[in-house]
């Protein structure tokens, strides 16, 4: 034993010796990050051996870089290379624990459209267990600069440089021809990360992200007007007919678009510590004026918050990787709500307590014809630390403070609010804590009770104002969850949440549900069982507002009307549909939650091979439309091209505007008031302005 250790530790004294070992290193922290830290869902022995396996070929020839130099110089390039290695390692961990995904070229890209609230979310994140990754490099260099391990000056002869460079790329295409006997289509069809890193590792994953955002930016100077015309002819035969009871039913009245930050569907009616969680957004969805869908998914991608939005507005999906508001937002040609609205005579508006800039909004926004955008510079009491959370203000501060921009809209108007206190990582101060943590055990989800039950409370005083503010009986109000607020990274919490002992890819298939209701004074309300999702909002809306869409590109369907497909496309190519559904690689019966296999049953397989064939192809003209920019070729009847150029979301222009409003457009509350403020009407119990109110009082 004694003579082996002396070998091994005479091999190390040479430079080959040196990046054997770099390599092992490499490979040992990236496999017991694959098994510790992400979910890959690796199955059977074929899989985990790609898993083991995919990790080196990568490495090799990295490495292999630093063997056609000679000396010290060589060596540090090999700690170098590690240490770059760790650190993307170390980055894709924190980003997949709140993600359940991978990083991307266009999210590293988009840094700076997020970055001014990452700090927050990273301190709850982070766990000093994740800094193992750095821990061979410090090891490595003490040796070096010790000089356990001597520098070998000897040069490395040019064959085996070359020989490690060719057996690194055999290595990774073996991996992929392996991978692809598994998996058909790995690179063609699929669009879940998850499959690309399990067969082929976290570097092949990041080369082929690469290629794809390269092909996104060539695509738009290649794209021409032909390119639309397979797509159109793939929607026009998904159109659906107008439901003729509920067609024109909101005809000319003011639209409130709540954008509730991820908050699922389970919470609404869930009780908690012998009481409701949120009684205001329960009560609301049961209403009888209320249409609420029980059946109603997120379908977001990496964007997030970002590809809810752009599925409201657009009934286009997001992208496979990154953001298409960040991408594409400011560059691209859009038939969004907002244009639409406003040449229907509409006054639109978007409400954020937070910067203009986080996801690209102040760029999107012109794009998509916002006439207003009321950001941070907006709000005064933004600057106070203690009325910001997390993402922006705190949600019963921020909406008191928009009714003085609410009541001086022209009507009728389209105002979105996107709320953000119920935002990862859930925290809240006590004083606004009205409900204990939930008892998971999982620091990440625990708190989650508590900014829910901060939102409905939210909420329910901004009802209470629009009441009293004579805007609620003249008004459309939807709410709708813009993505899932605990993810499947979380499974005994969600669990435990269920009320169940374990669960499965169908429990997170359906955990995937968000609320969506739409509530206005004399609808025929009640519980719609429509499987639908965020892709099918916008041409819900325009129906009920009366407002034909059948020239626009959408890849959604009134979920009011009685041919809606009924199949829920999620971004990864995962699907939901009112007979089945396929999550995680597997199979289900969407009623009962019985696992199917295609293989053993023709016509099962005959319905979800449809199914799939819909779900891959909608995602794909949806990406050819944002990355050829294809909306720059179409026109349809009556719909005017944004200008971009007459929209300004400064301050000053804004309030000089809405003082124009005032004489030109004198319909807003303000105006209808003859110029006496309703905002003194909104009453909050938000303990931070305490103090004002009661001055207010006296």
């Amino acid at each position: 034993m004694s003579k082996l250790f002396k070998k091994l530790g005479a091999s190390l004294q040479t430079t080959v010796g040196f990046f054997f070992l770099s390599t092992f290193l490499i490979w040992l922290k990236t496999y017991i990050v694959y098994k510790t830290d992400f979910t890959l869902g690796a199955s059977g022995p074929l899989q985990e051996f790609l898993l083991v396996l995919n990790p080196i070929g990568s490495a090799l020839l990295l490495l292999g870089i630093a063997l056609y130099f000679r000396g010290r110089f060589s060596y540090w390039i090999m700690v170098l290379i590690n240490f770059l290695e760790s650190v993307w390692l170390f980055a894709n961990v924190l980003y997949y624990r709140e993600f359940s995904d991978f990083l991307s070229v266009s999210i590293m890209g988009s840094t700076s459209s997020v970055d001014n609230n990452l700090g927050k979310s990273l301190g709850g994140i982070l766990h000093m267990g994740d800094f193992f990754v750095f821990i061979d490099i410090i090891v490595l260099i003490g040796l070096l600069l010790c000089k356990v391990i001597k520098v070998d000056k000897l040069k490395i002869k040019k064959r085996f440089a070359l020989t490690m460079t060719a057996f690194s790329f055999f290595l990774i295409l073996t991996d992929f021809g392996m991978a692809s006997a598994d998996r058909s289509g790995l690179l063609t069809r699929t669009f879940d990360n998850n499959y690309i890193v399990k067969y082929l590792g976290l570097n092949e994953y990041l080369a082929f992200n690469m290629f794809q955002t390269h092909k996104q930016e060539a695509s738009r100077s290649a794209a021409t007007a032909k390119d639309l015309k397979p797509i159109l002819k793939f929607i026009n035969s998904h159109r659906t007919p107008d439901n003729v009871d509920y067609f024109g039913k909101a005809k000319g009245k003011n639209v409130f678009v709540f954008h509730l930050e991820s908050l699922q569907q389970f919470m609404i009616g869930y009780k908690w510590d012998g009481q409701t969680v949120m009684p205001n957004l329960t009560k609301f969805y049961h209403n009888k004026n209320t249409l609420g869908f029980d059946n109603f998914f997120n379908q977001v991608g990496q964007g997030k918050t970002s590809d809810a939005e752009t599925m409201l507005e657009n009934s286009l999906y997001g992208l496979p990787s990154g953001s298409a508001m960040v991408n594409y937002g400011g560059s691209n040609t859009f038939n969004a709500a907002p244009a639409i609205l406003d040449q229907q005579g509409y006054t639109t508006a978007a409400f954020h307590g937070d910067v203009a800039s986080f996801w690209n909004r102040d760029n999107t926004y012109k794009s998509w014809g916002y006439d207003y955008f009321f950001s941070k510079p907006f709000y005064p009491n933004s600057e106070n630390p203690n009325y910001n959370v997390g993402y922006g203000m705190k949600d019963k501060i921020f909406l008191r403070d928009s009714a003085q921009y609410i009541e001086q809209l022209p009507q009728p108007f389209y105002a979105k609010i996107i709320t953000v206190t119920n935002h990862y990582p859930y925290d809240l101060d006590k004083e606004n804590q009205t409900i204990k943590p939930f008892d998971t055990g999982d620091n990440t989800v625990d708190g989650y009770v508590q900014t829910a039950r901060y939102l409905d409370q939210s909420f329910g005083e901004f009802i209470t104002w629009l009441k009293k503010a004579g805007l609620y009986k003249n008004s459309m109000i939807v709410l709708y969850g813009d993505h899932y607020g605990i993810s499947n990274n979380h499974r005994p919490a969600i669990a435990k949440l269920l009320h169940k002992d374990s669960i499965n890819n169908y429990d997170l298939a359906q955990f995937q549900k968000v609320p969506f209701m739409i509530h206005m004074n004399g609808l025929k309300g009640g519980i719609n069982h429509t499987y639908g999702g965020e892709i099918d909002v916008l041409p819900t809306l325009l129906d009920l507002l009366g407002i034909k869409d059948d020239e626009y590109v959408q890849f959604g369907s009134d979920l009011l009307s009685p041919k809606h497909p009924g199949i829920v496309p999620f971004r990864d190519g995962n699907f939901v549909s009112k007979d089945y559904t396929k999550f995680g690689n597997q199979y289900y019966v969407t009623s009962s939650g019985e696992e199917v296999f295609p293989s053993k049953d023709a016509n099962v397989k005959k319905e979800i091979d449809a199914d799939q064939s819909f779900v891959d192809t909608t995602l794909e003209d949806s990406d050819k439309v944002i990355m050829g920019d294809l909306l720059r070729f179409y026109h349809p009847h009556d719909f005017q091209p944004v200008d971009k150029k007459d929209i300004s979301y400064k301050v000053s222009t804004t309030d000089a505007a809405l003082k124009k409003d005032l004489v030109t457009q004198p319909s807003s509350i303000l105006a209808r008031n003859h110029g006496k403020s309703v905002a003194d009407l909104y009453k909050t119990d938000a303990p931070e302005l305490k103090g004002e109110e009661d001055d207010t009082t006296k």
